[in-house]
């Protein structure tokens, strides 16, 4: 019988993190290296990225490598691929993590540039890789894709509307794809809710305080509270479990 922490392990295992030099994706990728894997960090800022690989080798002895891209560009997305499996041979863990939403005044305002970006980064994007991704792996030793959705997926609020009509098809995509590269490839969700990185700088702190005392926990999220759920996805502790959406939200009230 394998040891409960042992189902937890990516030993030998590559991960590939989309938007991975900062935020959640930062957090995933520090994770997945500790648990074991050689990891991949991919962002449109290749000097962060750079610098996230040389503090994971540094710090956990894995090998990182660092990719610019952009994964709204669908073009770019088979020259990632390429470049991990040029480097490892092999990818087992996908998270598609970029993410994007624009701040704006009234929904006239949106323009069709800022809908199609938005829609290109946050479901565009993890469509293509995914298909390519998963084919690969399908074909291969199989694998496990782990989408990051948010909560706006399921409460929509006004001044969010592109990026939760984008969050909401990475929901149903999840499903979609778990059914199409079955049963080698697992892909899940995870629906995150407000989590404290970088991006919260730019958010109303005092009213985000007074919304967050009528979640269960009370605060927003600190982002190494990420990893846990996102190594169950990845790893075998999750063999029986695809096509899922967890909620990661301090306990919002439905």
């Amino acid at each position: 019988m394998t040891p409960v922490t042992d189902s937890f392990l990516l030993t030998g295992k590559v991960a590939l993190v989309t938007g991975g030099s900062r935020g959640l994706g930062r957090e995933m990728v520090l994770g997945f290296a500790q648990a074991g894997a050689d990891v991949v960090i991919a962002s449109r800022n290749l000097d962060s990225c750079a610098a996230l690989a040389e503090e994971v080798e540094a710090e956990t002895g894995r090998a990182a490598l660092a990719v610019g891209c952009h994964v709204g560009h669908w073009d770019e997305l088979p020259g990632l691929l390429d470049a991990v499996y040029q480097r490892f041979g092999r990818l087992d863990v996908l998270v598609n993590n970029a993410g994007k939403s624009p701040l704006y005044s009234t929904l006239t305002e949106v323009n069709e540039r800022l809908w199609d970006s938005v829609l290109a980064v946050n479901l565009k994007g993890p469509f293509r890789l995914t298909a390519l991704a998963g084919e690969r792996m399908a074909a291969g030793e199989g694998g496990s894709i782990i989408n990051i959705s948010s909560t706006a997926a399921v409460h929509p609020r006004p001044d969010v509307v592109p990026y939760a009509a984008a969050k909401a098809g990475l929901n149903a995509m999840t499903a979609g794809f778990a059914l199409a590269y079955g049963p080698k490839v697992r892909v899940n969700c995870i629906m995150a809710g407000p989590f404290l990185t970088d991006i919260s700088k730019a958010w109303d702190l005092a009213a985000f305080g007074r919304a967050a005392r009528q979640h269960a926990l009370q605060r927003g999220g600190v982002p190494d509270e990420i990893v846990g759920a996102a190594l169950y996805f990845a790893s075998d502790a999750s063999s029986y479990t695809t096509g899922a959406v967890l909620a990661v939200h301090g306990g919002i009230p439905q």
